[in-house]
């Protein structure tokens, strides 16, 4: 059997989320069928870098999937995606890997980007792809705050009740916020998260930006290691996966496809 490491694009809206459920249809469900039709119809288990949740969508996500020997990278890429249709799940590039690689563990950073349309009119086009929020925000203020939670702490107060990490100790490497016209964006990167992290994350920002909180009163949420002393968990639809890094740059190396 040969390992393959696949990059993947997909669109989060009316999934389940990465892993799969008693009911509703999710990435990994649909990504296994696909893999079994390359497997003579036999079970294919696939591991990925990060699993998202429902409503939350990815331009850089990686799993991994072992086949039978004889594939070339691009037919993989191009049978999966057709057994992928009509799913907006698209795998960009294959690349073949060595048996011991592993796509959760042999990662060493994650960044993921949030968008929050900030106008009063709803999205249209950005429609399930941001969160609305029309009372004006100060993105130079959520700046200043998001600085405070760069670096090693304990992040219990931006973690989901149901996280399943054995410690809530997370280095955040960045945390930017900027406005591009009515589009604040926040790009994020770490080892790895907690879950809900980033979105728990958005969500406080949010109350600095709306004149809420002052910037000092996000150092006090995350020093009381306590859930319930900061914001509100940020809508799932404003959450992109962008990216998953490795030692070695896979997917633009030798034997890769694009």
């Amino acid at each position: 059997m040969t390992r393959w490491a696949l990059l993947l694009e997909y669109d989060g809206t009316g999934l389940v989320g990465w892993q799969r459920q008693a009911q509703g249809v999710s990435i990994q469900g649909l990504l296994e069928q696909a893999a079994e039709r390359l497997n003579h119809n036999a079970p294919v288990a696939c591991i990925v870098a990060g699993r998202t949740d429902a409503g939350v969508h990815a331009e850089g996500q990686v799993a991994q999937i072992d086949l039978p020997d004889g594939y070339r990278p691009e037919k993989v890429r191009d049978a999966l995606n057709f057994h992928l249709k009509p799913h907006r799940i698209v795998v960009v590039s294959a690349v073949s890997v060595p048996a011991d690689w592993n796509a959760r563990f042999t990662a060493n950073r994650r960044t993921y980007r949030y968008r929050i349309l900030n106008r009063r009119s709803r999205p249209a086009l950005l429609a399930n792809r941001v969160w609305h929020v029309a009372a004006p925000l100060d993105a130079d203020a959520m700046h200043h705050a998001a600085q405070r939670l760069l670096g090693r702490h304990d992040f219990t107060s931006f973690r989901a009740a149901s996280c399943q990490a054995k410690s809530p100790i997370r280095t955040l490497d960045r945390l930017d916020v900027h406005r591009d016209g009515d589009i604040i964006e926040i790009n994020t990167a770490a080892r790895s998260f907690l879950h809900h992290q980033v979105r728990n994350l958005v969500g406080t920002l949010k109350l600095v930006g709306d004149g809420h909180w002052p910037v000092q009163r996000v150092t006090t949420a995350l020093q009381a290691r306590n859930r319930a002393e900061a914001g509100p968990t940020a809508p799932a639809e404003g959450l992109t996966l962008m990216a998953v890094g490795y030692p070695d740059d896979l997917f633009r190396g030798p034997g890769q496809t694009t």
